[in-house]
């Protein structure tokens, strides 16, 4: 929280003066005394007020003043608010090495549901594409307000090929120019799990997007003993390589994540998800404060009414 008139809190200062005077009110004997011989009879009848609920109302007034001083300072607090036509493109490998079932049930199936809770997770106004990409990019599916052929689009997609990162980000880069959103808002959440066998250097494509103002968030997909078959009757070892998908984010100015279990990267896309599609906002909450100081000051003006006749 942030204050437009921070001086006007040193206002606040006033209120342990206050209380202190209220203090000494309570404390000072009665101007006038009366002498009556059947006082602790009476007391008896008239019961004992509990201490709490004779200091209520002053507590509740301490309160208001609070509030109503924190008004006077103009408060400012920060709130995520809708991004109107911001872009996001979907880029997912679907190479080989995406069979893995070190992630359950496979690789590319953890990828596919966590896309599609990205896709529950970000508002209708959220402009999204996608690109698949194996040997070469594919099934492209421009930036749009229709994520149902997005979802269409992750469900037709299947794991076979090399991995050629750089032309898929090079893709997506293009969709967006296409767009007409290659300025802020837009970025590039990429999901991929090896390092790159053909194609253009991914981390030169990712110095386009930063001048582009585009961050490329990357996703490092599986473990480290993760093998898949290689057609001849052996295995091939598919580790990650989250070095290469932190560079790429760094060089673009993105995030980069490692994942290891489905759970975690269905977390990671519904984060994004959310930052993707709001934007931090300052926006001023005067109004508030002052409806609850005005509030407070009533309802303790009503307790010592009803109390003991008299304002606290």
């Amino acid at each position: 929280m942030s204050f437009t008139s921070p001086l006007l809190l040193l206002s606040l200062l006033a209120l342990p003066a206050l209380v202190g005077a209220y203090a000494w009110a309570r404390r000072r004997p009665g101007r006038y005394a009366v002498r009556f011989p059947g006082t602790p009879v009476a007391a008896g009848v008239a019961g004992v007020t509990p201490l709490w609920r004779r200091h209520l109302p002053a507590a509740v007034a301490a309160l208001a003043l609070t509030a109503l001083a924190v008004a006077l300072a103009r408060p400012h607090a920060t709130v995520a608010v809708p991004v109107e036509r911001a872009s996001v493109v979907l880029v997912t490998d679907v190479s080989r090495s995406m069979r893995a079932t070190d992630v359950e049930p496979t690789r590319l199936d953890a990828a596919r549901g966590a896309a599609e809770a990205f896709l529950e997770r970000v508002p209708d106004e959220l402009r999204v594409g996608a690109v698949a990409f194996s040997t070469t990019p594919h099934s492209i599916v421009p930036p749009g307000h229709d994520h149902e052929r997005v979802r269409a689009h992750l469900a037709g997609l299947s794991a076979d090929g090399s991995t050629a990162t750089g032309d898929a980000l090079a893709q997506a880069l293009q969709l967006l120019d296409e767009d007409g959103s290659r300025r802020p808002p837009a970025a590039v959440v990429l999901l991929s799990d090896g390092e790159t066998t053909t194609g253009r250097d991914p981390v030169e494509v990712a110095r386009e997007a930063r001048s582009a103002r585009v961050p490329v968030h990357t996703v490092a997909l599986g473990t480290e003993d993760a093998v898949v078959p290689n057609g001849a009757g052996g295995l091939l070892p598919v580790p990650p390589d989250p070095e290469a998908m932190a560079a790429i984010a760094e060089t673009s100015g993105g995030e980069s994540f490692d994942v290891a279990e489905s759970g975690e990267l269905d977390s990671i896309y519904k984060r994004l998800g959310s930052e993707l599609a709001t934007r931090p906002e300052q926006r001023e909450i005067t109004a508030g404060f002052a409806a609850g100081g005005i509030v407070l000051l009533l309802t303790a003006t009503g307790l010592a009414l009803r109390a003991a006749g008299r304002l606290p």
